[in-house]
């Protein structure tokens, strides 16, 4: 009986052991799979707070499958631990970018993925409410990206738990608030801190000197307040300054000139006030310097020359002094000059024409006299000169800028006079701007050689002739201001010019104040160059007859000034039909009838005025605020704002 007994357990002994096998392999297999459960839940929960997600972003977060394995975006450890969740919504492939988004707030769940070293959310577009305190728990957080959402609330006090922190990127968001300076002086690991594009306010925190290894700091577009704090000087590795476009008070801290790794410096569009110091010269590896745009006084300083390797300074709108520095003309690498909007004096330094990569010269709108060195013919790189706004009084432009290979030429205001030297005719310039001077004179026919130009003003001179044939030939042209002149003879070949599609249409024309004559083409609005004109002026011309009813079909037209030219009859019911007037000016003239109502149905309309003409009948009822005055000088018109009309 004993070995029928053994024999009969032996095949259960066998399931038995073969039962347990396979139990503690699925298990050992199954849980070295697996991810944590904690982390699971933690990212089920933020995918729970998301309540769109048209871009599928989270498709693959299902309930059923690994987190490690197989959820887009999610990489663990060897402990199966989530150490990188990634969830961009700028995805890049070899030959594209795709642009995706998601709905939905952060859930504080996501602190708890204690062994999460890259979190990047950024550029999801509509990710809301707080950043939540539950963050700071994310202690090996080495990279945060979350810029680019519409997060609000502040930042984090417990964000100064983040020790471990490399990249911290919260730019473009509603965030509000202050930076506390007990969490930037705890990020000292930190070498890229970017919050630009938010709502912050107060000072910057002097604790900012202890972020030694910082490379790239982008805090502009905010509300900071307060000096630039002297220990910026601390930061030897930084190579990316941008605090521009805050409220940044007081003078440039001597210490600026410390950082001798700096590439780039933005400070422009803040109320910086006093001189810039010769420590700047300490910023040796600097490439781009924008400090326009604020209150600097004083001159600048020679020391500017050891820049030796500044390609861009851009120091417009403040109210910089004394002379241009020779030193300039050692900076070899330069490519462009703004300082437009100075009180700079004295000369143009010969020794510009030694910067040999300049492609801009702006020095507009300074007190520079002249003459213009001659040594700027070597500037051959030159491709925009502005001195427009100085007493140079050039009387002409000189000869010797045949040699230069400009696109953009603007002299207006320089005390020029005479007429339009020839040379101009075989240029490749672009942009010609001679206005405020003396020219006069007729409009040369070989201004029609001028193929290239896109934009022409010869405004507030003392031209008297007609408009030359061969000016048709401007297919490029789209702006024109040939306003304060005294032109004559018809508009027609202005509107008629030709085009070279998709170029050529016209943006703008101002040619008021001439003594042009008319009917204004029947056929304007069908012309070729015209369908895209935003501004059309051709106010103080004696003009005469009717409006074109063609007009209607300028759909982009936006500013229409015809006041006192001499116009006569009714205003045509079809200019209602350009539905993106703002402001239509008709005063001085001689029309009469009715205001079309469809006018007044015109939803951008800003700006209407007719007085001074022979209208008559009520005035249509109007949304906008439009004064009293804008009606007088029409004995038969009534309603508001002017009288009720009277019943008969």
């Amino acid at each position: 009986m004993a070995s029928k007994s053994s024999s009969m357990e032996s095949p259960i002994h066998t399931k038995t052991l073969l039962s347990l096998f396979f139990f503690f392999f699925f298990f050992y297999v199954h849980s070295s799979e697996a991810c944590h459960p904690i982390d699971k839940e933690a990212l089920l929960q933020f995918k729970s707070k998301i309540i769109s997600d048209p871009s599928k972003l989270l498709q693959s977060w299902s309930v059923s499958s690994d987190c490690c394995s197989s959820w887009e975006g999610v990489a663990c450890d060897s402990s199966k631990r989530v150490v990188n969740l990634s969830r961009s919504g700028l995805v890049s492939g070899n030959d594209f970018i795709l642009d995706t988004y998601m709905i939905g707030t952060l859930s504080p769940y996501l602190g708890n993925l204690s062994n999460l070293q890259l979190l990047d959310l950024s550029d999801v577009k509509e990710l809301k409410g707080p950043i939540p305190q539950e963050f700071g728990k994310l202690s090996h957080l080495t990279l945060l990206f979350l810029n680019s959402n519409k997060l609000t609330g502040s930042i984090p006090v417990t964000f100064k738990n983040l020790v471990r922190l490399k990249k911290l990127y919260l730019g473009d968001n509603l965030i509000s608030g202050t930076v506390p300076a007990s969490v930037i002086g705890s990020w000292k690991s930190l070498s890229e801190l970017g919050l630009s594009g938010n709502q912050l306010v107060s000072s910057i925190p002097g604790t900012i000197g202890n972020l030694v290894l910082l490379t790239v700091l982008d805090l502009h577009g905010n509300n900071f307040s307060g000096n630039i704090p002297a220990r910026i000087g601390k930061l030897k590795n930084l190579k990316y300054l941008d605090l521009s476009e805050n409220r940044i008070t007081g003078s440039l801290p001597y210490l600026i000139g410390e950082l001798c790794a700096l590439e780039l410096l933005y400070l422009n569009r803040n109320q910086i006030s006093g001189s810039i110091p010769p420590s700047i010269s300490g910023l040796s590896s600097l490439q781009f310097c924008r400090l326009s745009e604020n209150r600097l006084t004083g001159n600048l300083p020679a020391s500017i020359g050891k820049l030796l390797k500044i390609q861009r300074l851009i120091l417009e709108n403040n109210r910089l002094t004394g002379e241009l520095p020779p030193t300039i003309g050692h900076l070899r690498t330069l490519t462009d000059i703004f300082f437009s909007n100075n009180h700079f004096t004295g000369n143009i330094p010969s020794g510009f024409g030694n910067l040999e990569n300049l492609q801009t010269l702006e020095l507009s709108r300074n007190q520079l006299s002249g003459p213009i060195p001659v040594r700027l013919a070597k500037l051959q790189n030159l491709q925009s000169l502005d001195l427009s706004f100085n007493p140079l009084r050039l009387v002409s432009i000189p000869k010797w800028f045949t040699k230069l290979k400009l696109f953009r030429l603007v002299l207006a205001n320089t005390g020029i006079k005479g007429q339009l030297p020839s040379w101009l005719s075989s240029s490749s310039l672009s942009t010609l701007d001679l206005s405020s001077n003396a020219l006069a004179g007729k409009l040369p026919y070989w201004i029609g050689n001028m193929t290239n130009l896109s934009f022409l003003n010869l405004s507030n001179n003392g031209f008297h002739s007609s408009i030359p044939i061969e000016f048709k030939n401007l297919s490029l042209l789209m702006d024109l201001d040939l306003h304060s002149n005294k032109f004559n003879g018809n508009l027609n070949t202005i509107f008629a010019k030709e085009t070279r599609d998709p170029l050529g249409h016209f943006n703008s024309i101002d040619v008021s104040n001439n003594m042009f004559i008319g009917p204004i083409d029947v056929n304007i609005g069908d012309r070729p160059a015209m369908p895209n004109i935003r501004s059309l002026v051709l106010s103080h011309n004696p003009l005469g007859e009717q409006l074109p009813k063609s007009l209607g079909k300028l759909s982009e037209l936006q500013i229409l000034e015809l006041v006192g030219n001499g116009l006569s009859g009714n205003i045509p019911i079809e200019l209602g039909d350009a539905k993106e007037l703002t402001t239509i000016l008709l005063s001085k003239n001689k029309l009469s009838g009715a205001i079309p109502e469809k006018l007044f149905e015109l939803t951008k309309l800003q700006e209407f005025n007719v007085s001074a003409n022979r209208l008559s009948g009520r005035i249509p009822p109007h949304k906008i605020n439009i004064p009293v005055s804008a009606f007088l000088g029409n004995p038969g018109l009534c309603g508001a704002p002017l009288p009720p009309c009277k019943k008969f």
